[in-house]
């Protein structure tokens, strides 16, 4: 099996040569894609810097999957990608190998081009130190940068990046894909954490917020008994991080969080969320989705009539969730 960096597209350059390999690459069109050759001062019209931080659980498969979102991703905005590539092991000479990639595509028009840069760094253990001073010469320095460190093994060992980390204007991570305990680590600055999973639960946190909306605190609280979200084994995550953000919204509402608890949806059917709202009268609330279907729907009676409603219901894609991620 490649590893993770001989997975990846690109043209193999010495490390110290990265810049002027870069150049040439779009002065020349060596490991360049899409448009074709273009004027330097078009190629570096870039506006954010993303570091893909690949860690040592993703594949090359997965790898060659978060490269295209990230290439995708540059359609809308126009970037240089750092990509780091841990290998395996603690013993080693403390070399980093290189690889330059770009691309370009047209907007909607021929005069807005839209480039992405790809500087692809392997790396053993002993060389990570050495790593984040490559990294940020890699980097522009006038942009903001966002760091994506996906599949990571270790919290504690992440936190050893803190060029990366002091520097990131994000801090972006996916808690169904990383240790559990990303989210609660004392990151040095916390405010800029946000979670992949939560960006993807978007749609279904503005379906549920504009629904609930119409009805009062009060309905919505007095007699509440219970909160279940029952779920489909292959919404785990976003089943976890959904039903924080509902205890949080009740929280603020003035109901106490553990009314609150998760459940599990018999294998094989085709719903993906059902979730109940059980109260000590007539009340009730319910909202099922079907991710496979893109069809939801909200069955309610909170003491005004019966109400039912039926919309459609799908996770953000990979690449809107990054932009949800990194910029609201």
């Amino acid at each position: 099996m490649p590893s993770v960096f001989n997975a990846l597209p690109g043209l193999e350059v010495p490390v110290g040569c990265i810049t002027t390999s870069l150049d040439e690459m779009w002065a020349g069109g060596a490991g360049l894609k899409g448009e074709g050759v273009l004027d330097a001062d078009d190629a570096k019209a870039i506006q954010v810097n993303v570091v893909l931080h690949l860690g040592l659980h993703t594949t090359p498969d997965d790898a060659l999957v978060q490269f295209h979102t990230v290439l995708e991703f540059s359609k809308r905005y126009p970037c240089r990608v750092v990509i780091l590539c841990p290998l395996e092991g603690e013993e080693g000479p403390a070399e980093l190998n290189a690889k330059i990639y770009g691309e370009c595509h047209w907007g909607k028009t021929k005069q807005d081009k839209r480039c992405v840069e790809f500087v692809i760094l392997s790396y053993p253990r002993p060389a990570w130190r050495h790593l984040e001073n490559q990294a940020s010469i890699c980097l522009s320095a006038d942009l903001p940068m966002y760091y994506w460190a996906h599949r990571f093994r270790s919290t504690q060992r992440l936190a050893e990046y803190h060029y990366l980390l002091g520097r990131a204007k994000r801090l972006l991570i996916d808690s169904a894909v990383v240790p559990a305990d990303a989210l609660t680590y004392p990151w040095p600055r916390p405010e800029t954490v946000r979670d992949l999973t939560y960006a993807r639960l978007l749609p279904a946190r503005q379906a549920l917020g504009q629904f609930l909306s119409r009805y009062s605190v009060l309905a919505l609280g007095d007699g509440l008994k219970e909160v279940v979200l029952a779920h489909d084994a292959a919404v785990t995550a976003e089943a976890r991080v959904l039903l924080g953000w509902i205890r949080d919204r009740l929280g603020r509402c003035g109901v106490p969080g553990d009314y609150c608890r998760l459940a599990a949806l018999p294998q094989g059917g085709t719903v993906s969320f059902d979730l109940r709202f059980t109260y000590a009268g007539e009340k009730n609330f319910r909202w099922t989705a079907a991710l496979g279907s893109g069809q939801s729907s909200f069955v309610a009676d909170f003491g005004t009539g019966r109400t039912e409603l039926a919309s459609s219901i799908s996770l953000l894609p990979p690449t809107i969730a990054l932009s949800e991620a990194m910029f609201f």
